[in-house]
């Protein structure tokens, strides 16, 4: 059965980085179309990236974008999400989880096999 494992989340200030990482278990990430997707309380899960399979190719939503890279280590078998000059609004808890629309656009993600999450707070 596929299943995800989110970590890497802390808590710091406006402008540092910070590495996500995202272990699957029961099939290979090259083999699946997986996005990052984040929610703050009393809002609605949001997708900010996705990762095509085996191509590589990625997209990103407009608030993350030129900021945040998301990555695949086929090896490890795991997603990645680099995080840099985080600012108070990526506040939130982060998932990643299969896309059921293929990495189509931003706006279409639906995501299944959620993980756990992981709290990232940025503090100014």
């Amino acid at each position: 059965q596929l299943q995800f494992v989110e970590s890497g989340g802390a808590s710091v200030q406006s402008g540092a980085s910070l590495r996500l990482s995202c272990v699957a278990s029961g099939s290979a990430v090259n083999d699946l179309y997986i996005g990052w997707f984040r929610q703050v309380p009393g809002k609605e899960r949001e997708g900010i990236s996705c990762i095509d399979k085996g191509n590589r190719d990625t997209i990103y939503a407009d608030s993350v974008k030129g900021r945040f890279t998301m990555y695949r280590d086929n090896a490890r078998n795991t997603v990645y999400l680099n995080m840099d000059s985080l600012e108070p609004e990526d506040t939130a808890v982060y998932f990643c989880a299969l896309d059921r629309n293929y990495c189509l656009t931003i706006k279409t993600m639906v995501g299944k096999n959620w993980g756990p999450g992981t709290q990232v707070t940025v503090t100014s």
